[in-house]
C-alpha cells in the first residue's frame, strides 16, 4: 500500500487504535419490544466495532480509548472486550447508583420482511459522551507505537466536547506517525441535540477530516457529514457508484491529505434481503476493476480474483455492524499489504458475513472472509 505510509508492525503495539463509547444492546430478535419478554445482550459501538472485528477474526492487535463506569454493566461490558481481545484505555467514572453517568443502552429488535428494524437509545448522563481534550495521555500511548487511528462520526456527535477529543486524537496519531481514518457515519438527529446543531457537525466534520488519510462513508454521509450538495439520495433509494466518485472528486479538492475513500452500496429490498456492493478510491484509482484487467501472473497481482466481484444478494440475520464489518476487513487488507482490490474485497465479504450473525462484532474466521472474497459458494462444507 504504497499511498498509506504504514508503520512496520513489529515496531508497534498497537495495529489499531480506536476512540469511541462503548454502549450495550438489547435485543428482543425479530419481537417488537413492546411485546418483548426477553433480550440478548450484545456490546457494541462503532468505533468499537472495528476494533473488536480486526483482533477477533484478523488476528491485529487493537485497543479501545472509552469512558468505563465501575457498575455492573461496565463489568459486563469490560468482560466482553476482553473476550474479543481488545485492550481497553479507560477513564474511569463512578456510578452514583442512582442516576449514573451511565453506559448507553440501544433498543433494537430485528424487524422481518416488510417490518424494518426499529433502533432507539437512551443515551442520557453517558459517560463516554462527557470524556474530551485531556482525558487521554496520547503522547504515551503513541509512544508504545501505533500503526493505526481510528475514530467516527457517531462519536463525534455524543457529547458537546466528543468532536474536539477525536481532532486532539488525530492531531497526535499524525505527528506519532499513524494512518488516520474517520467513518462519517453521520446521524442529524444526534447532533440536533447538541448546541450548533447539524451546522456544528458539519464544521466539527470538516475540521477532523483536515487530518484523515482513510475516509469511510457512502454519498449520503459526504453530503450531510461534510456539507455537500448533490441528489437526494433518500428518495433515490439505490446508491450511484458513478455518483459517488464524483463526489470524493469534490472532497478531493477541499481535502487533499485524504488519500483514500471507500463506502459500501446497499440496496434494502426488505429487512431480510438486500443487494450489497462495495467500491474503493484510492488516489484517484478505483476499484473493483475488471478481473481480465490484471496480469495474474504478476507478482503484485492481487489474489483474491478467482470469480469477478459483483453484485451479493444477502439473506440478513441482523443488518447491524455490517458498514463496520466493511471497514475492519478494508482496514485489514490495508494493514497486511494487501492489493487494493483484495482490501476492498476483504470488506465487502467480511461486511456481507457480518449481516449473518446475531449482534454487532463478527463471528467469522479469515478462512471464510477470503473464501467469500473469491466468489465461494454456501454449499455445505464437509
Amino acid at each position: 500500500m504504497s499511498v498509506l505510509s504504514l508503520k512496520p508492525a513489529h515496531e508497534c503495539e498497537i495495529d489499531l487504535l480506536s476512540l469511541g463509547a462503548l454502549v450495550h444492546r438489547l435485543d428482543p430478535g425479530t419481537v417488537p419490544f413492546r411485546r418483548a419478554r426477553s433480550f440478548e445482550i450484545h456490546v457494541s459501538g462503532g468505533e468499537y466495532n472495528v476494533a473488536a472485528n480486526l483482533a477477533s477474526c484478523f488476528g491485529m492487535r487493537t485497543a479501545i480509548a472509552s469512558a468505563m463506569v465501575d457498575y455492573g454493566i461496565g463489568e459486563l461490558v469490560e468482560a466482553r472486550v476482553r473476550e474479543m481481545g481488545v485492550e481497553p484505555i479507560y477513564k474511569r467514572f463512578k456510578h452514583d447508583g442512582v442516576r449514573g453517568p451511565n453506559i448507553a443502552t440501544v433498543y433494537s429488535d430485528r424487524g422481518l420482511g416488510v417490518r424494518p428494524p426499529v433502533v432507539q437509545y437512551n443515551r442520557a448522563n453517558e459517560a463516554a459522551a462527557q470524556l474530551g481534550p485531556g482525558d487521554f495521555d496520547w503522547k504515551s500511548i503513541f509512544a508504545r507505537g501505533v500503526r493505526w487511528f481510528h475514530s467516527g462520526g457517531i462519536y463525534a456527535a455524543i457529547g458537546e466536547r466528543t468532536s474536539d477529543l477525536i481532532l486532539e486524537g488525530m492531531q497526535a496519531a499524525k505527528a506519532a506517525g499513524a494512518v488516520t481514518s474517520f467513518d462519517l457515519n453521520y446521524r442529524a438527529k444526534l447532533w440536533k441535540t447538541l448546541p450548533g446543531g447539524e451546522k456544528k457537525g458539519i464544521a466539527m466534520n470538516r475540521d477532523i477530516a483536515k487530518h484523515v488519510d482513510v475516509l469511510i462513508g457512502n454519498e449520503e454521509d459526504l453530503q450531510k457529514g461534510l456539507g455537500y450538495e448533490g441528489q437526494d439520495v433518500e428518495k433515490q433509494g439505490d446508491l450511484d457508484p458513478a455518483a459517488f466518485f464524483s463526489m470524493i472528486e469534490r472532497v478531493k479538492a477541499d481535502f487533499p491529505n485524504i488519500k483514500v475513500v471507500a463506502t459500501t452500496l446497499r440496496h434494502v429490498h426488505s429487512t431480510n434481503r438486500h443487494t450489497w456492493s462495495a467500491v474503493l478510491w484510492i488516489d484517484g484509482a478505483k476499484y473493483p476493476r475488471d478481473i481480465a484487467s490484471y496480469d495474474r501472473s504478476a507478482a503484485d497481482s492481487p489474489k483474491l480474483i478467482a470469480n469477478p466481484m459483483t453484485e451479493m444478494q444477502l439473506d440478513v440475520v441482523c443488518r447491524i455492524g455490517g458498514g463496520d464489518g466493511f471497514a475492519a476487513g478494508l482496514i485489514y487488507g490495508f494493514l497486511d499489504g494487501r492489493h487494493p482490490e483484495d482490501a476492498l474485497r476483504l470488506g465487502w465479504a467480511h461486511g456481507a458475513l457480518l449481516t449473518t450473525f446475531t449482534g454487532d462484532v463478527t463471528m467469522a474466521s479469515l478462512a471464510e472472509v477470503e473464501a467469500l472474497a473469491q466468489g465461494g459458494s454456501a454449499r455445505v462444507q464437509r
